[in-house]
Parts: structure tokens; sequence; C-alpha cells
């Protein structure tokens, strides 16, 4: 989610260059690399399948004349593709040399895998990836870069392992919405599957974003009226320096000086719901990358939670915050949580993390994984469903389906859980109308299609950002294409917010 006339997530995030590593099966058959055209020496696009932004380029190679030059731009990640046969319950490695700022190497299929690195510092580093292809017989390998970041060059592409059946790429682009394989830092031991029943996060159960300060704010008030929303995620607290949580980060508005959002909270509560309150956002300074240690950041946050005497929060850790100082923030978490235990007090906390096409980045099953390290629990584990460009499914609707079974299989991954339970943790969060991805669109007939799957699975919670841009943009003013204060559609307002509504899990 991206702040003032900022309203999603971009995926600009400080990501970790992670290895995702299956099991290692052993094989006495000789490895061999079964990647057609793996420098790209045919001078051509000869067996891959790649975004007509893709080019084979000389002056750039790895080795060899060629290389892949991948021109990502507003629109496009300029990816590759290609779809190479292997045989069954058997682990191989993916290498590919690349060369510029988020570049991806991954391979999809019944074993998915990912890597990247946020930045090779214009020159060339190597991606690998060890998976085990458990019952498949074809993968698809993908390299890309990602919006806006400029021309990633990719060279010798590898994928060593026993030959499966004779190769037979085809071309393809569609991604495949299994779960990740989602990296971890450490070994540990696989989790024992969970039957317990998924929480039912105190009835919260569709929270809309909203910004009480910024983007225009609406009547709260009129806004409960006219929807039947009655829950609402208020974003977002930053500190304002010296570990000050402030609206926004402004100093003018800190936190503990505030009114305006007081008078919020209590009309919401009036009207019988309920609010929580969201640190981070993508701009601005972050609590806990100012804070010092986890005591420090667990006061400044318990401070906000005794102003407006929460019983939950949000963390949307974005853009250099996503993943980073980990142990600082849920140390803080991890605090929080038991003094609340200890005085009988109930705290519900969301982690929020932005998708990709293919469910969470590494860096944000890395985030989940060092919270799990550190003690920290969630009710619910909030994917941003928008914003990381519509997939090859070719409609919106089927494109957030893939993203949010591949996040719902990473959590089963990554605790244990067994289908429900993953399902009840999860988070589902939508935007109205435009967002910063030209290739998405998020209609009334999408929200309403996306709450039928949202109660045909009994996610955690159905939401979506933001309240703030629930009506029709007025066409005597200029608006940007993803306007924070509407959301570049034909409505009525709040019709965006009845839709969610709806939803009772």
């Amino acid at each position: 989610m991206r702040r003032p006339a900022k309203v999603a997530w971009l995926c600009t995030a400080a990501l970790t260059a992670a290895t995702a590593v299956g099991l290692a099966i052993p094989s006495a058959q000789a490895a061999t690399n079964t990647i057609t055209n793996p420098g790209f020496e045919t001078g051509d696009l000869s067996g891959w399948s790649c975004d007509p932004t893709d080019s084979v380029v000389t002056g750039h190679a790895h080795s060899g004349t060629y290389a892949l030059a991948g021109a990502a731009n507003n629109s496009s990640t300029a990816q590759c593709n290609q779809t190479v046969s292997v045989a069954a319950n058997t682990t191989y490695t993916l290498t590919a040399s690349v060369n510029g700022n988020y570049v991806y190497l991954g391979v999809t299929g019944a074993a998915t895998a990912t890597n990247w690195t946020p930045t090779t510092n214009n020159t060339y580093t190597q991606l690998t990836i060890t998976f085990t292809t458990n019952n498949t017989t074809t993968l698809t390998v993908n390299l890309h870069g990602w919006y806006a970041q400029g021309t990633y060059y990719a060279d010798d592409i590898t994928i060593n392992g026993p030959t499966g059946p004779s190769p037979t790429p085809t071309r393809t682009t569609s991604p495949s919405p299994s779960p990740s394989a989602s990296p971890t830092r450490t070994a540990s031991p696989s989790p024992t599957p969970s039957t317990s029943p998924p929480p039912n996060n105190g009835g919260y159960r569709n929270p809309i974003y909203f910004m009480p300060l910024d983007n225009n704010p609406q009547d709260i008030t009129a806004a409960v009226n006219a929807s039947g929303v009655k829950n609402f995620n208020l974003a977002f607290v930053l500190d304002s320096g010296g570990c000050t949580p402030a609206w926004d980060g402004d100093s003018a508005h800190t936190v503990a000086s505030d009114s305006t959002v007081t008078g919020v909270v209590n009309a919401v509560r009036a009207k019988g719901g309920d609010v929580a309150v969201s640190f981070g956002g993508y701009n601005g300074a972050e609590l806990g990358a100012s804070c010092g240690g986890a005591s420090g950041l667990a006061a400044a946050y318990q401070s906000v939670i005794n102003k407006y005497n929460l019983t939950r929060i949000d963390l949307d850790y974005e853009g250099d915050d996503l993943d980073a100082n980990t142990a600082v923030r849920f140390g803080a978490i991890k605090l929080l949580e038991d003094n609340a235990r200890a005085a009988g007090r109930a705290l519900h906390v969301s982690l929020t993390v932005p998708m990709t096409t293919v469910g969470f980045p590494g860096s944000g099953t890395d985030e989940i994984r060092a919270a799990i390290a550190a003690g920290a629990a969630f009710d619910i584990i909030n994917i941003m469903a928008f914003d990381y460009g519509l997939t090859n499914a070719g409609d919106q609707v089927t494109s957030v389906e893939l993203v949010t079974a591949a996040a719902q299989g990473q959590l089963k991954t990554i605790y244990g859980w067994d289908d429900a339970t993953a399902w009840g943790h999860l988070g589902l969060q939508i935007m109205n109308g435009h967002t910063d991805q030209p290739s998405e669109l998020f209609t009334l007939a999408t929200f309403q299609s996306l709450l039928g799957y949202a109660q045909s699975k009994h996610v955690g919670w159905f939401s979506y950002w933001s309240l703030n841009r629930d009506r029709a943009c007025d066409p005597s003013v200029p608006h940007n294409w993803a306007d924070g204060a509407c959301s570049s559609v034909s409505q009525n307002p709040y019709d965006f917010s009845k839709i969610i509504a709806q939803y009772n899990g």
C-alpha cells in the first residue's frame, strides 16, 4: 500500500537473495543441462517464450557473444520462459548469470522455487536454486526483471540433473499457482501439520483500510451508515523523529497530541465497530527502523495501543522495511504479545505482505520465518493481492485467485498448517479501481466475484485499499492514474465498501 497519492505497493522492496533448497535425492544418472539455447548463442530467442520487450544482444555477454536483454518498463517485467522435461522425484540445480536490478530466476510446476537479487552493481552474479521435482515430469524455467527497473541481462542458464524424457520445450508464459518452496535462512525441522481450527479474529472479518488524515478522508459515520462496514485499519503511523509515533510521520500530528483520529475511533466504536492501527506503509520512516532495540520499539507501539485502547494492530512493512531489522521488529511484537497475555488483554496482530505473481516474495517468507523464530504470532497474514502486475491468467479475478492459492500453499509449508487453518489465517486484500499497474483493474464485478471466492475459502478477512478511493473521480479536476482519493472508474459512493460489508467468512 502506498500513502498519499501513492496507493499501492511497488515491488521495489529490499529483496533478499536467498536460495530455495529442496530435499536432496541422489541419482546415479549423469548431470545434463536440458535448457535449449542456454547462452542465447543462436543470436535469437530460440527455445524461449518471451515478452515483446526482450531481445538478444551483443556486448553484454557473461560468456560467448550473446546475452538476453530484458527491458523492464512500467507495464512489463520482461519475462522469458522455457518449459523443460525432467525426471520425477529428483533433485535439480538451476543457475543463471544475471546483471541488473531486481532480477528473478524461478521454476514453476509441481516443484516451485524462486531466487532473486535486488542489484548486481553492474556486474554479473550467479543466481542458484536447488529443488526437487516431486511427481512432475515438466517444469517451466523463468527469468524476469521488475516494473520500471530498467534493462537486465541474463546468460548461461543451466538446469543440471538426471535427464528425464526427451525435452520438448513448449511455449508458455503462465506461471503456476503452485505454492513456493520458500527459501529459509537456516535449516529447521519440518513442522507437524496442524489441525487446529482457524482463528475467528475476534469477528474482525472485513476491515477496510482508511487514511483518516490524508487523501480527502470521508466522514466516517456517514461511511458506516452508507456502506454497512464497521471495521477499519487506520493508516499509517510512522516515526516523526526520535522514535515518536505520528500519523503519516508528521511531527505536527503526533499520536500523543492527536484528537482527530481519536474522534474517528470513537465514532466507529459508537456504531458497533472497531479499528486497528497500521504501522508502516510504503513511504516514510517506520518506527522499527529508528527506535533502537526491541524494548524501545515495543514501548512506541504500546503508546499507540494505549492512546486508542487498541486490541489489534497491523504491521505493513514495505519498501526498505520489508524483511529488515526483523530481530528488533518481531522481538517487539513478542514483548507486546507476552505483556498483553500476562495482563489478560487481547492483542490481535496482522502482518501485511506484498505479493508477486507466484505468491509471497522470498523477502516475505523470510519475514514470516523471522517472526516464527522470534516467537511472534499473527492472527492474520494479510496478502496485498494487487500491484504485482496481472499474471497471464487473462483476467483480474483468476489472477488474484492464483496468487492467493499460491500464498495459502506457502503458509501451509511454513507453518505446517492444514488447508482450513491456512485459509483462516490468510487475509485477502485487494484494491478498488485502477492500481499502479496499468495491467490491473478491479471493477465492482471483480469485487463481487472475489467476494464469492473469499467466502468459499473462508479466508481470515476480506479487505481492500482504500475507503478514501471509494468514489468516482471529479472529471473537472486532473487525477493520477491510481488516485489516492478516488477509484478512476464509474461508481456511486461506497459501492466497493458495500461488497466488502457482505463478507462474513
